[in-house]
């Protein structure tokens, strides 16, 4: 097994000697997504325009779902498996940039997935807008060789395109929903029909020939919809759909109420983490109530909630009044830029404290990627550019914790450091939080961190085994930086064992 960056720095992928084999994987010509591209945030403003004027996700969506059942999908949703009592599935979340960072997860996903009964994507499937032409290159070539079917959760990029593509890949292939009546002029509908995007008419052309690419009998899953729940060993599985804005409409909101009744242990993947960056996130339901309080309730028995969206590892082990403990995981870290954890302030959220919180990347290799990224673009190198040791000694004396990593004799928190680490958004103690709020860590975080692709390791990505058993689920993260030998031996960068009774 590989060091991780809990270990050494080279186990963060810092100093590597040989790039992965990943690069053999990858198509001639690669699309290089920047998010600040005027283009690009033009494509992916449904987002936007729900917030403005309406969300229309829940109608599309259960307009999907009647037509689903039309055609013969289980109305309860529950895709039944025969998996014996003892089985493993991956789960892996934001992935389809369908570049560098995406491909150089798949060689570990392939080796730590070998004996693996299935996989589950959670969140965005593809960016940036989830055309269903470019699930070539960001699903189907890069799991070709994974010998198992994948399920799969829409993130709100998978829905800027009406879930046309995700429907037609996932979902027997589904064809187009027919055209809606015309909304009343000069009302918000209208107004946000007249700028919605839409797919090109001739999307998905390309499709029949890139499905080749995952053709085998062993590899085939057909889902009954962009929700869904699985019946596999001992556990159920449960995916939900959060769509543009990360809320459930009402329909959706009763079936997990019902899927969730019964003694079974639950898991819950879903598209929006409902714990984030030291954040209780709980997802409303229309109507009333949240998506926590389904998992909370003792009668349920929920174990954990995973979440794609976010683009790293968070996990946080929440403490229940009734002495349980569930397990609140983020899990997006499987392809796409890499969202900050620096940013994220010292933990103290539902009794879960920062001796508790796990993160990867740690957020010390977090800021020491950033200042390396701003420093080159911003030509500012000798200014910018923090070493690893010196992220990880300043990220400690800022938040007041232990670093996970030793940072070394050499590291030095000098004024520079102190003022490059404030410059790009990093976390504070609550207590120092609102007295040091600088208002350019809300520009960082909304403005530049989407626009962080790089393209040489390490890429600090990740994904997650689940081992089942009757008595408990064993969770591990493993990591992915590009690096050759990290390829060979995944470095399991957290670990967690949930019993089930």
């Amino acid at each position: 097994m590989s060091d991780s960056s809990r270990d050494t720095a080279e186990g963060a992928g810092w100093n590597s000697t040989e790039r992965g084999a990943y690069q053999q994987l990858m198509p001639q010509r690669v699309e290089k997504i920047s998010w600040l591209n005027p283009k690009t945030l033009w494509a992916a403003r449904n987002g936007v325009l729900a917030s403005w004027f309406g969300d229309p996700t829940g109608r599309i969506r259960g307009r999907w779902v009647a037509q689903r059942e039309a055609t013969g999908a289980p109305a309860d949703k529950v895709i039944r498996r025969t998996e014996p009592d003892r089985f493993s599935f991956l789960v892996i979340g934001d992935t389809g940039e369908g570049d560098d960072p995406q491909y150089a997860v798949v060689p570990g996903f392939l080796k730590t997935g070998q004996d693996t009964s299935f996989a589950v994507l959670a969140s965005d499937v593809i960016y940036p807008v989830g055309s269903a032409d470019d699930y070539d290159t960001k699903f189907f070539r890069p799991y070709q060789d994974y010998q198992a079917p994948i399920y799969a959760i829409p993130g709100n990029h998978d829905w800027y395109e009406d879930l046309g593509g995700f429907m037609r890949v996932f979902c027997d292939d589904a064809p187009p929903l027919p055209p809606e009546p015309r909304p009343r002029p000069l009302s918000r509908a209208w107004l946000r029909s007249l700028l919605w995007h839409k797919p090109r008419p001739d999307d998905g052309q390309h499709l029949a020939e890139a499905r080749k690419l995952r053709s085998a009998p062993a590899q085939q899953a057909v889902q009954p919809g962009p929700y869904w729940a699985i019946d596999a060993g001992p556990v159920r599985i449960i995916g939900l759909d959060t769509g543009l804005l990360g809320t459930l409409d009402a329909e959706q909101g009763a079936w997990l109420r019902e899927v969730s009744q019964g003694s079974r242990p639950k898991i819950l993947v879903t598209g929006s983490p409902l714990y984030v960056d030291g954040r209780h996130e709980p997802c409303a339901i229309e109507g009333g109530g949240t998506v926590d309080d389904i998992v909370r309730d003792p009668a349920h028995h929920y174990v954990a909630a995973i979440g794609g969206d976010i683009h790293n590892y968070q996990r946080y082990p929440v403490r229940l009044d009734d002495g349980r403990t569930l397990q609140y995981v983020v899990a997006g870290g499987g392809g796409a830029f890499m969202h900050a954890t620096h940013t994220i302030p010292r933990v103290s959220v539902a009794d879960v404290t920062e001796q508790d919180f796990r993160c990867y990347p740690l957020r010390g290799d977090s800021l020491a990627f950033y200042s390396r990224l701003y420093g080159r673009r911003l030509r500012m190198r000798r200014f910018f550019t923090l070493t690893e040791a010196e992220a990880t000694a300043v990220i400690a004396e800022r938040l007041g914790i232990r670093p996970a990593r030793a940072p070394g004799a050499s590291a030095r928190v000098t004024r520079r450091v102190r003022l490059v680490a404030g410059l790009l958004g990093t976390g504070r103690r609550p207590d120092k939080a609102k007295r040091f709020r600088l208002p350019v860590r809300k520009i960082y975080t909304s403005l530049f961190s989407p626009s962080s692709a790089t393209y040489s390791p390490p890429f600090f990505k990740c994904f997650l085994r689940l081992d089942v058993s009757p008595d408990s689920v064993r969770l591990r993260c493993y990591a992915a930086t590009g690096d050759r030998a990290q390829e060979l031996s995944p470095p399991i960068e957290d670990e967690v064992t949930i019993p089930l009774r």
